[in-house]
Formats: structure tokens, C-alpha cells, sequence
């Protein structure tokens, strides 16, 4: 049997380097990745291939020929852009995923993989299922434009697994932490900008953003791509959409001091209440998930943190951060 051609759009981004490190090493997979606003991947397993997913003729020439298409490209930032720069993740991120989702329809691709988000989802005490979000209920401000944009491109995916023969399986991810994340304090999340900080303090303290009273819901990266895999082999229906996450939440309060821990630094925390913060609180339910594809999280809090210290360790003066 032929290898199935497969096609990771942001190859060279943090989902994409890990699944690309991950499905590089599947013999029944021919992989191919694009890339644009960066440096290729030097590694004989996969061809690269540059391409502006913004426009049409560069997507057409991607996607044509390819058997399965994961869809990881994406405008990404922290929490300084989506409070200052509110339209920063909205107008690329519909045009490509409009692109690319009209190409795989045209050339008959036969499954698509795409990474949302849970910025839809009202701030919540208790773990959300994918049925508790009300498209009637206002998204919280700071996340309006984010927000509503995936919604929309989730709602293309369902579209176009109506009209076509093309699968399409779309996962509302928590906050992703792990090699090849972002950790730079502009752009960064709250994890790789609190793992920087604490490895790179020097006066014995560190500054977080806001209150740190905020809970996250934190799922290392080796379990999205291991669902990423289980979903492809078992996926039956048109469309599916499946919340991925730990099933839990920490403060990010309490997230900084288990850094520190693991740091084995003697590390004082001070809070800038005047610097852009997000406050909600939200953890998946990932039931569905589990019964229906028999994925759960294997990797704790406490192993990932350590885990991508060491990594953050290792890699840090290799000019790939």
C-alpha cells in the first residue's frame, strides 16, 4: 500500500516542529511541510516547501496531491497583542484557513486536521464540555475578535465536510506548553515567558503580569500530537470536534511557583498589576475525547515542566527560541 501523502501547514512553528519530530519517525507517512517567515527544517524525512498561506496559488501548489492536510499554520501571539493589538490574530488567520480549506475541497484531500483554540468559551468553575458553548452569550472582550474568527473557520470545516468528501476534525486545544514553544517575553504565553524569566532571573525575583489569580488549563505538547494520531486512525464520521486539554486548571500564580520549584532557584515573585492580563478561568472536559477515541493526557504538570526545563536548558543557546 502507498504512503499516504501528508501535508503540515506551519511546519516550523511550535505544534508543527512537534508533530513534524513525531510523524517523521511514522514509516506509513510520506511528510511534507511548509514554511514561510522562517528558516526551513533541515531533515531528510520531510520536504519543505515555502509557501505564503495567504495566498491562493501558494496553497494550491501545497496542498494538491496530499492525502491528509494538519492545519497548524497560524498567526499566534501572547497576551500583550490580544489586549493591545485585538485585530492582530483575526484577518490572516481567516484568509488561510479559507484558502486552504476551498483547496483541500478541490483537490479531494481526504482528511483535515485543525487546531481552534478555547477562546470561545465563557470563564467557568467547573470543566466545559464542547456542547456548553452559547454562540448567544457575548465571548469575554479581550477575546472577541480571536474568538469569533475561529468559530467561524470551525464552522468552514463543518461546511466543507458537508458539501465534500473531505474529513474534517477540529480541536478546541488548552494553553499548549513544550519544546519549541515561543519564550520570548513579547510574544510568548504565560508558560515559556514564566519558564524565561525564572532561568534568566539574576536579582534573586521575577515580575509576573496581573494578579496571577487567573487559571489555566496546561496540556504538554506530546499529547496533542498523540491525539493528532489516534484521531486520523480512528476518526469515522464527516466532522468532529473534540476538546483536548489536562481536564484541569492551576493559577497561574501557583503555575510560577511550581517553575521555581523545578528551578531549584531561591526566586522572589512580585506582581505588575498594571501590565495586560487576562482574567478567567477555564479547564476542558474531555470526555468525548476519551470515550470515543480512547486518548487521554499521559503527561502530568509537574513531568512537562520538567520536561521542558531540561529541553529549555539544553536549547537555549542554539538560536531556535
Amino acid at each position: 500500500m502507498p504512503k499516504k501523502k501528508v501535508l503540515i501547514c506551519g511546519a516550523t512553528g511550535f505544534i508543527g516542529r512537534n508533530l513534524v519530530e513525531t510523524f517523521t519517525k511514522k514509516d506509513d507517512f510520506e511528510l511534507y511541510g511548509t514554511y514561510f517567515n522562517s528558516e526551513s527544517l533541515d531533515n531528510p524525512r520531510i520536504k519543505m516547501i515555502r509557501a505564503d498561506l495567504t495566498n491562493k496559488e501558494d496553497v494550491n501548489r501545497a496542498v494538491e496531491g496530499m492525502d491528509i492536510i494538519i492545519q497548524a499554520a497560524a498567526t499566534t501571539s501572547g497576551a500583550k497583542d490580544v489586549v493591545i493589538k485585538p485585530y492582530y490574530h483575526v484577518t490572516d488567520n481567516a484568509v488561510m484557513n479559507s484558502l486552504i480549506f476551498r483547496s483541500a475541497y478541490e483537490h479531494k484531500v481526504s482528511h483535515v486536521v485543525f487546531f481552534s483554540c478555547t477562546t470561545m468559551y465563557q470563564s467557568s468553575k467547573v470543566p466545559v464540555k464542547e456542547t456548553d458553548f452559547d454562540a448567544n452569550q457575548e465571548i469575554y472582550s479581550k477575546y472577541f475578535g480571536v474568538g469569533w474568527t475561529k468559530v467561524y473557520i470551525e464552522k468552514m470545516c463543518e461546511f466543507y465536510s458537508r458539501i465534500g468528501d473531505t474529513k474534517y476534525t477540529v480541536i478546541r486545544h488548552s494553553n499548549i506548553y513544550g519544546p519549541y514553544d515561543k519564550f520570548d517575553l513579547e510574544k510568548s504565553h504565560v508558560f515559556g515567558a514564566t519558564m524565561t524569566k525564572v532561568l534568566t532571573a539574576k536579582n534573586g525575583k521575577i515580575v509576573v503580569w496581573g494578579t496571577g489569580e487567573e487559571e489555566r488549563d496546561l496540556l504538554y505538547i506530546s499529547d496533542l500530537v498523540n491525539f493528532v494520531g489516534i484521531a486520523i486512525k480512528k476518526q469515522k464520521s464527516k466532522f468532529e470536534l473534540y476538546n483536548i486539554g489536562l481536564s484541569t486548571s492551576i493559577s497561574v500564580s501557583d503555575l510560577v511557583k511550581k517553575i521555581i520549584v523545578c528551578s531549584g532557584k531561591n526566586i522572589k515573585i512580585e506582581y505588575d498589576k498594571s501590565k495586560p492580563t487576562i482574567k478567567t478561568k477555564l479547564c476542558l472536559d474531555t470526555s468525548k475525547a476519551k470515550n470515543s477515541l480512547g486518548w487521554f493526557p499521559k503527561i502530568s504538570l509537574d513531568e512537562g515542566i520538567k520536561r521542558t526545563m531540561d529541553w529549555h536548558k539544553t536549547n537555549l543557546n542554539k538560536k531556535i527560541l
